[in-house]
């Protein structure tokens, strides 16, 4: 069962880089989930957990580009939320890989949790000036 399911009217930025990019995210998550809550071998949660972590990464590079590009002048806030959102996730992928940490039903609803709030107050903000 999928944790998060991308909808244009609760996810939508109108741009069309990022929507494309958030269902990929939104894919990569739900895997990760099912493969957590499903009883996987570590092995494959570690793997898709590092795959989730390294695309939020090249996505979030990917957006800040494009804003930077753009002169958006939420540039720097939207930053911060990525750097924190990466600090996280380093954080419990360092701990995972060194068996500290699990991967279950809460970090899942975690990022679905930072994803609800980010992408409708941070995400949609930029759509006019990167649709500029």
């Amino acid at each position: 069962m999928a944790l998060i399911t991308w909808t244009a009217g609760q996810y939508g930025t109108n741009v069309g880089f990022a929507d494309d990019e958030h269902k990929i995210l939104f894919d990569k998550l739900n895997k990760l989930y099912d493969l957590a809550t499903g009883g996987a071998e570590r092995s494959a949660i570690g793997a898709q957990l590092d795959d989730l972590i390294s695309y939020v990464v090249d996505h979030f590079a990917h957006e800040e580009k494009e804003m930077l590009a753009k002169g958006y002048a939420g540039y720097d806030r939207h930053k911060e939320e990525h750097e924190a959102l990466i600090g996280i996730c380093g954080g419990l992928q360092a701990k995972f890989h060194a068996g500290q940490a699990e991967v279950d039903e809460g970090v899942g609803q975690l990022v679905k949790g930072w994803l609800d709030s980010h992408i409708p107050n941070f995400d949609m903000a930029y759509a006019d000036a990167l649709n500029s």
